[in-house]
């Protein structure tokens, strides 16, 4: 109870680190701040040194290259470092749990890397576990898509297992607890229920009648709930543990329950279910788990988790418990989302605005840049509130190293250049990574730039193309200027942007992307959160109130380089987690990087062959404009 006190203290006084968009406790902070101002102060005195005017002035140190964060760190120091040493066992064998009643989201994700990760690090192994005690909730596109995540982020399971192939052993052990007099069947109803645990006043805690029958009386009672004798609700096994203990999980939970469904793998063979706090400490015994690593909200139950596998003699493994992940400006309640997509408002659970993994997956953020999203946090006991836009640092930061560049038009306009001719040009796919490669793009006389690109008046500052203006385009032989446009009367766009070469302009102050005549024509879907605010629940009138009606920006006409087909066939971009090697990973491992633009990734669902569909996975620049 004490350490349950400790970590509930510590949660409630967390504050927004503005910085890193982490919740912290306010002593870190405060160490935080500190250690910031002192930087700051320390480059503060070096800029105001006097400088060193001589010969032998140093030279400027080369630009250090960006450093990767080294995804064991998580394990070799601070909580999981800390917890191996509390249990030196080896071979580590972990687990990954979900119930199979819904898809996964970002905060299993960490549970997921923390898990798998931990036992690789120390050469163990994991299993993958579906939780699968209520029949009523579960679906036979949960289980797949909970795989197929776990998969997608790298990590391959030991072996797929189910809670529910160990139904008969559980009720064995249940038949065993009632034997021992720590189980008794009880027909109390909630407010019973509620009442015995000290009703909302906190009143005394006591007992049912039911609790004092025989064993014989409870073994009766408990093969007839088998039996079917009894419906849902009117009977139920629980644990007769310590109901003066101050920790709620040790008053007399209930160990299995009658459930009129069903099961997805046992057909209509049980009527009665194990419930979670029977079953997930029994089945960690049953796999010889070492360590049980699960997010602080069980720490509480770490108490009962031990009480039975003790009061039953079986094997005993460690619960330790860390900080759950969560993201703000978001939903990730099952409820909450399910309510979006059944109004319409998203198209689907894989809808890229969501924070689901399917949906992370489908809008194109690569499962390395998740797993190091993850090891970059750390893992602490303190739950983790961190703002989409710290996520989204991460991925940004990865897409720049690992994927290639090609030229997109959003919002395309002809430019005609009255003195060129068509010629060739070599393009690389990265100017930072030669490995890449180049490509061959067509240069023709008619051009295309993005309507953004061009100004009807011109202003000092604006660097872009207006008329008598010289812009440079990327890869093009020479800067270009234009002379004159066309519009059309009835909607006042510009049409066409006659322009010649400048050939005496030799460095132009600004360089704009542009796209060939005859390039592939494709929508572009930009997407924006999804809710105005950090915390959408609490807007007036609920979540469904504060929805963003910017959150998804269609471009039906955007135009594409050449260039892409090469990426396409080259897929994935990059080659790391769950997509490895050459054409493992669906439409979504298409990545590039739209120079000017944003990073994008091709959608996985609407794509067709007659058709390709883009998502925009994160802007180059947080809140980023042009000049």
């Amino acid at each position: 109870m004490a350490d349950a006190d400790m970590v509930a203290e510590a949660t409630a006084k967390l504050v927004l680190d503005d910085v890193t968009g982490e919740m912290v406790s306010k002593n870190e902070l405060k160490k935080r701040t500190q250690k910031r101002a002192k930087k700051a102060a320390t480059e503060k005195a070096r800029a105001a040194a006097p400088k060193d005017t001589g010969a032998n002035k140093a030279k400027p140190k080369p630009k250090q290259e960006e450093t990767v964060t080294d995804p064991d760190v998580i394990f070799k120091t601070g909580f999981l470092d800390e917890v191996f040493k509390e249990r030196p066992m080896k071979p580590v064998v972990t687990r990954f749990p979900p119930e199979p009643n819904g898809y996964l989201h970002i905060g299993h994700a960490k549970a997921i890397c923390v898990n798998f990760g931990f036992a690789r690090y120390h050469g163990g192994k994991t299993f993958l576990r579906m939780d699968d005690t209520n029949p009523e909730a579960e679906d036979e596109k949960y289980f797949m898509a909970i795989e197929e995540m776990v998969r997608w982020l790298g990590f391959t399971p030991e072996k797929v297992t189910y809670s529910s192939d160990n139904f008969q052993k559980l009720y064995d052990l249940a038949e065993k607890l009632i034997g021992l007099e720590k189980a008794y069947v009880c027909h109390c109803n909630d407010e019973e229920i509620k009442a015995q645990r000290g009703g909302e006043n906190h009143g005394p805690r006591f007992r049912c009648a039911h609790a004092d029958q025989t064993v014989e009386t409870n073994l009766g009672e408990f093969r007839g709930m088998r039996d079917g004798k009894y419906k849902p609700r009117e009977a139920f096994l629980r644990m007769k543990q310590d109901i003066e203990d101050g920790n709620p999980q040790m008053w007399d939970l209930a160990a299995y329950r009658v459930l009129d469904k069903p099961h997805h793998r046992t057909g209509s063979k049980w009527r009665i279910y194990p419930t979670y706090d029977f079953t997930h400490c029994l089945c960690d015994s049953f796999e010889s788990i070492t360590h049980s690593l699960c997010t602080t909200e069980f720490i509480q139950s770490r108490v009962s988790y031990e009480w039975l596998n003790k009061t039953l003699g079986v094997y005993e493994p460690m619960q330790r418990e860390y900080g759950r992940l969560s993201l703000t400006g978001t939903v990730l309640s099952k409820r909450k989302i399910m309510k979006l997509v059944e109004s319409g408002i998203v198209r689907g659970w894989d809808d890229p605005r969501l924070y689901t993994l399917i949906g992370i997956k489908r809008r194109g953020v690569p499962p390395g840049a998740i797993v190091e999203f993850v090891s970059e946090l750390g893992v602490t006991t303190a739950p983790s509130f961190i703002q989409i836009a710290r996520f989204e640092q991460t991925v940004r930061r990865y897409l720049e190293r690992t994927v290639p560049r090609l030229m997109l038009v959003l919002d395309p306009v002809p430019v005609v250049i009255e003195d060129a001719e068509e010629l060739e040009v070599d393009v690389p796919f990265s100017p930072k990574n030669p490995e890449m490669g180049s490509h061959k793009l067509k240069f023709t006389p008619t051009v295309y730039i993005d309507r953004s690109d061009f100004r009807e008046v011109d202003s000092k500052d604006y660097f872009r193309l207006a008329p008598n203006k010289t812009v440079g385009l990327l890869q093009a032989p020479y800067p270009i200027k234009a002379v004159s446009f066309s519009k059309d009367e009835a909607t006042g766009l510009v049409t066409e942007i006659r322009a010649v070469f400048d050939k005496e302009t030799k460095k132009p102050k600004t360089y704009i992307q542009w796209v060939p005549s005859g390039s592939r024509q494709v929508e572009a879907r930009i997407h924006n959160s999804l809710f105005k605010s950090e915390k959408p629940e609490d807007a007036e009138g609920g979540y469904l109130n504060d929805l963003n009606p910017e959150s998804e920006v269609i471009y039906p006409n955007a135009m594409i380089e050449s260039g892409f087909d090469e990426v396409k066939a080259r897929a994935p971009w990059p080659e790391a987690a769950g997509e490895d090697k050459l054409g493992k990973g669906g439409l979504e491992s298409v990545r590039f990087q739209a120079m000017r633009v944003a990073y994008f990734a091709m959608d996985s669902v609407d794509s067709t062959d007659s058709k390709i569909v883009l998502n925009r996975i994160v802007s180059l620049k947080e809140d980023a404009g042009k000049n």
